[in-house]
């Protein structure tokens, strides 16, 4: 096995000592320079890439703040930092506009070496202070590194445990105590911990991630979290600790469906702890046979889809501090060590994001009482109990309530979805699990002592450690509302990579659930980490000859050749690149995409240049009215050659681009000349001189008008079709399912009907996002028809059906939008739809160069706008007016040609701006 070190793209780790971006009034620091960030990890220590990624952001004082030069500075330590000695690397003065991806050209890394970094910059509005971006570290660079580390673990099941098909294994725990005989200068632990990892030092856990590594193909790849333990290593003795959950290793079900289902062995984990001590000296603490461990903990069982058994009788005080006996534990044996190769992790862990306490206790039979916590949510829950040892406190977990008020659990599946936990008897206990995670909005209690209070219990919302960028509201309370679900379903379903629901026996990272969703997510959360990871899963999930699966990792071996699924890399790498301006993102997935176009061309495109081959078709398209739906299973397939075709057609256009974009010239004419071929086959096979394409579905007409398969001649007509389908067939609603609903409000808008789009976006009849929250959804359904489908298929929290419609709220209607021509909102194209029936919208985003925001409102007939650009952008802002003499900005009639310049596109005014925040006022011409 080779060890493999991936240059990663724009994976952003916030550092020591950033700056706040509080305005400071002396002349050399007019110019604020703040979130020095280096790419590579998510973390600053254990960096991969031999040559990571600087950005920062800019604010000044005063408009139009543009970077004209910097300087970055590397040094050995902080005071060779302070005295701007940059013996790894002194850029010099750099003529340059670029703050963002700025590869480091300096001394290469020794393995564990840290480095201080800190930038200056200047601009045509003066020049900045020194700013420092904190340290860096270089991880463990080779396999042979890690040769003298072993695997350790135990490779079988205890007598207490179970490998059925619905399994029970036990957590192992293992321990090891060493000697640090010197004064420690700085302490680093490397480990792979497979499936899930906590671990201790001297009694301390060590870092606030849960649900820890990642997931990923462990054929493929193993992920190795770094973490600094400077301050918990002592001199004198001290004991290491770590716990092993199952997690994706040890599959959730046993020997069930091998063919299908991947299984990858028994918990197992390797670890080096890198000592450096004041002299100068070093030592490593690595695994080996010394190591002790047993299965024989609280800790009983634990897997994603049944929950943790945990008995507090077996609980092992002090288990991982010095002095503890271990005389009763084994000898952890050598294990075989995985497949995969190690890499280091470049997106966030989870983490327990945010703390809700239940609004009520719905008190049953048997002493039995259900929690409802208000929102459905992804985490699990913390109980306080006192009771007698050997009390069970059983917790089970569902989204919603049956009419009698008992659990709905239809809808999961086979997945147990509970939690257990055995008192000890000694006093006030508090307990939450460890290697688990629920999807609910009520839990049922049972076997719970004395009289519960709310105070009791505590949910823990868990999700991929990643802030949220956007804010988006509205004057319309149902807009609103979707928003508020949108969010709690997106950030419910990151776990490490996006899966598709959180509750059920399935959690799997479907593709075609986020080619347009993962777009709309850009403009809420951070995610830019959890996409590049989720890229690399899908590349290394991609069969030689070129097929790519429908689930990335592959943890179901499902490759149907389905155009719309697999194609989510082309999506994904487009979403990057537009939204972040890396094109490295392009660079490292071009390969794949072509070799998998090419292999659908060769095995699936007929002589006429249609592409055969689809497998799902617009998948969950909503039944015709609610009494049809009723007891409806959801997961019929309806393959469609037009959508496959249409989406061949394209991803010639989308290669098109990225050949351009790095620079892989020769390949543009192929792609042009087959998808003009492509493009005549669709036009001969599916259009109808009537006016519309296919069968004149909803589907057919929104791809064939949005990739651009229509003749300017057909547009009008077809575009009729596909409003007279929503207004007339559908009665004011949508008929898409998941295929057509990403392409839906935006091509409503760009063909001149948001006035349509809003219509969708607003109804609360069925179907329409607005028809979950009239049923009680505080999250976004699986389902048009979740309310009344067949269970079997009936998830409460998916966000495969938000479409393009959070996408749409940010681009139409808040006007934020990264120009094609220079993404990653180095140039803001602000147009949005000043919708009659929407008083107001406010939103921001904050992107690679800063927040970006928008705040418009309606008076009467007039319009007041403020927006921000952040410096070292800039915007071309769109106004629905053909006048100028009329425009106000910042209360003033008229233009100030010093600040802003003004154009005319297709007979209304554009503004070009500069960074900073403007006031715009103007009329509304009927």
């Amino acid at each position: 096995m080779k060890y493999s070190l991936s240059i990663l793209f724009f994976i952003l780790l916030s550092l020591a000592n950033q700056f706040s971006g509080s305005e400071n009034d002396s002349k050399d620091a007019a110019i604020q320079v703040f979130d020095l960030k280096v790419e590579g990890l998510t973390n600053p220590l254990g960096l991969s890439a031999d040559q990571p990624k600087f950005s920062w952001k800019l604010k000044g004082n005063k408009r139009d703040v543009q970077q004209v030069a910097y300087r970055i500075i590397v040094s050995s330590s902080e005071s060779n930092l302070a005295e701007d000695i940059g013996d790894f690397w002194d850029s010099k003065e750099v003529k340059s506009g670029q703050s963002t991806g700025i590869k480091y050209n300096g001394k290469a890394l020794s393995n564990n070496e840290k480095v201080y970094w800190k930038v200056k910059v200047s601009t045509n509005q003066g020049e900045s202070q020194w700013f420092e971006g904190g340290y860096w570290s270089k991880g463990i660079s080779a396999y042979n590194d890690w040769k003298s580390t072993r695997w350790i673990g135990m490779d079988k099941a205890f007598e207490w445990d179970d490998l059925t098909t619905f399994s029970k294994l036990s957590a192992r725990y293992f321990r090891k105590e060493f000697e640090a005989k010197k004064e420690i200068k700085r302490a680093t632990v490397h480990l792979m911990g497979l499936g899930l990892f906590e671990l201790y030092i001297n009694g301390h856990k060590i870092g606030d991630q849960v649900l820890a590594p990642v997931p990923t193909d462990y054929h493929q790849n193993v992920k190795i979290n770094v973490f600094d333990v400077t301050e918990e290593v002592k001199s004198g003795s001290n004991a290491i600790g770590v716990i092993l959950g199952n997690g994706r290793f040890f599959t959730m079900r046993q020997n069930y469906k091998p063919y299908k289902i991947k299984n990858f062995g028994f918990p197992k984990m390797a670890m080096q702890l890198h000592v450096e001590f004041t002299d100068g000296s070093k030592e490593i603490i690595r695994t080996d046979e010394s190591w002790k461990m047993t299965a024989d903990g609280p800790i009983r069982t634990n897997n994603e889809y049944d929950g943790e058994i945990y008995d507090a009788r077996k609980e092992m005080p002090d288990w991982n501090k010095v002095g503890f006996d271990p005389s009763t534990w084994l000898n952890a044996e050598y294990v075989q060590e995985p497949e995969g190769e190690f890499q280091a992790q470049v997106n966030e862990n989870m983490k327990v994001m945010m703390e809700l306490k239940p609004i009520k206790i719905l008190h049953g039979e048997n002493g039995k009482f259900i929690l409802d916590m208000g929102q459905n949510m992804t985490g699990w829950l913390q109980i306080k109990v006192e009771g007698k040892e050997g009390q069970e406190v059983n917790l089970k977990f569902a989204e919603s309530l049956q009419e009698d008020g008992s659990l709905f659990l239809t809808n999961l599946r086979d997945a147990k979805a509970q939690d257990t936990y055995i008192l000890n008897g000694k006093g006030k206990e508090i307990w939450e699990p460890k290697f688990t995670y629920h999807g609910f909005w009520f839990v049922e209690v049972s076997g719970f002592p004395g009289q519960p209070k709310l105070a009791d219990f505590t949910g823990k919302m868990v999700y991929d450690g990643i802030e949220t960028v956007g804010q988006f509201e509205t004057s319309d309370p149902t807009i609103n509302a979707i928003y508020n679900n949108a969010w709690w379903s997106i950030a419910g379903n990151y776990k490490g990579m996006p899966v598709d629901c959180p509750q059920r026996n399935e959690r799997q990272p479907w593709l075609g659930d986020r080619p347009t969703s993962s777009y709309g997510e850009n403009f809420v959360f951070d995610n830019t980490r959890i996409y590049v990871k989720w890229l690399e899963d899908i590349r290394l999930s991609q069969k030689k000859d070129g097929s790519i699966p429908d689930v990335a990792p592959a943890f179901w071996r499902y490759y149907s050749d389905n155009m719309s699924w697999a194609g989510t890399i082309v999506n994904v790498t487009d979403m990057l690149y537009r939204q972040t301006g890396d094109a490295q993102v392009i660079e490292e997935n071009y390969d794949a995409i072509k070799l998998w176009l090419d292999y659908m061309q060769s095995k699936y495109m007929d002589e006429s240049y249609i592409l055969t081959k689809d497998s799902y078709g617009d998948w969950c398209v909503p039944p015709p009215s609610i009494e049809e739906a009723t007891g409806q299973n959801a997961d019929v397939k309806r393959p469609s050659q037009l959508i496959s075709t249409a989406y061949y057609y394209y991803y010639m256009q989308l290669m098109t681009d990225f050949a351009s974009v790095i620079g892989r010239e020769e390949d543009i004419a192929g792609f042009q000349e087959l998808g003009e071929k492509v493009k005549k086959a669709f036009q001969e096979t599916y259009y109808n001189e009537a006016g519309y394409f296919g069968e004149n579905q909803m589907t057919d007409n929104l791809l064939a008008l949005h990739f651009g398969l229509v003749e300017d001649d057909q547009k009008q007509k077809v575009f009729e079709s596909l409003v007279h389908s929503i207004e007339v067939t559908h009665n004011g609603h949508l008929s898409t399912g998941v295929v057509g609903v990403q392409w839906l409000m935006r091509t409503l808008t760009d063909n001149g009907r948001a006035d349509l789009a809003f219509k969708l976006a607003t109804n609360r009849t069925y179907p329409s996002w607005g028809y979950m929250l009239e049923n009680g959804a505080t999250t976004i359904w699986e389902l048009w028809h979740g309310n009344v489908a067949k269970p079997s298929m009936n998830s409460q929290n998916h966000v495969m059906l938000l479409g393009d419609l959070i996408v749409w709220y940010y681009e139409n209607l808040a006007g934020i939008q990264s120009d094609r021509n220079n993404p990653g909102f180095k140039n803001v194209i602000m147009k949005p739809s000043f919708v009659q029936g929407l008083d107001y919208v406010k939103a921001s985003h904050d992107g690679p160069y800063g927040k970006i925001s928008s705040h418009w409102q309606r008076k009467g007939q007039k319009i007041n706008w403020e927006i921000t650009i952040p410096a070292n952008s800039s915007a071309n802002v769109y106004l629905p007016i053909s006048e100028a003499k009329t425009l106000e900005i910042d209360n003033r009639k008229g233009m100030n040609q010093n600040d802003e310049s003004i154009s005319k596109v297709e007979g209304k005014i554009m503004l070009t701006l500069k960074s900073g925040t403007y006031k715009l006022g103007f009329r509304e011409e009927l």
